[in-house]
């Protein structure tokens, strides 16, 4: 492995020749090759072996942590802190509670889905090694990339290059690290 490379990226035509790809390096041993696309393709995760996102978990937690802990503020203001007898009904009085609670829980559950997407995307991320391959900037229009990491443990430059010409890419370059 070059101590200055990131890996190396292929290009092309078209989401089969790039799904086929991705299912020749996951054969070869390769548990950490990058795909970039410019829309999503079906199948495409489990070929490469993706884990499942966290997002809902983090979402159900936030807007639970949301819900309770503005529920329990409003009971600790009513009840304990600053009890106040207005017109004979009760401290607890649950249905005054509802709508802030119910506030609060969507609240909650939006911010922690937009943070777990964003710490699970890695971003922001504002400099990427792909970034230095001029051809890469295709990738959010209409072309097809296979990237195989030098940090993948079965990474090799000579087989590596060979694997990736073997399927005829549109195009081969090595991304400085």
């Amino acid at each position: 492995m070059s101590a200055h490379m990131y890996g190396l990226l292929a290009e092309f035509p078209n989401a089969d020749a790039l799904c086929a790809a991705a299912k020749q390096a996951r054969e070869h041993g390769y548990t950490r090759a990058e795909a970039y696309s410019p829309f999503s393709i079906e199948g495409l995760d489990e070929v490469l072996g993706s884990v499942p996102d966290r997002v809902a978990f983090w979402t159900l937690v936030g807007g639970l942590l949301g819900g309770a802990g503005t529920y329990f503020l409003q009971w600790y203001a009513a009840v304990v802190d600053y009890p106040i007898n207005v017109g004979g009904r009760p401290l607890h009085s649950w249905p005054a509670f509802i709508p802030a609670t119910f506030e609060i829980t969507i609240l909650g559950a939006a911010v922690a889905a937009v943070l777990a997407m964003l710490i699970q995307n890695g971003l922001p991320r504002l400099y990427h090694p792909l970034f230095e391959v001029a051809e890469f900037e295709l990738a959010s229009r209409n072309r097809f990339f296979l990237c195989l990491p030098a940090h993948d443990p079965v990474f090799a430059p000579g087989p590596a290059r060979a694997l990736l010409e073997d399927l005829q890419p549109m195009l081969l370059r090595e991304v400085p690290g």
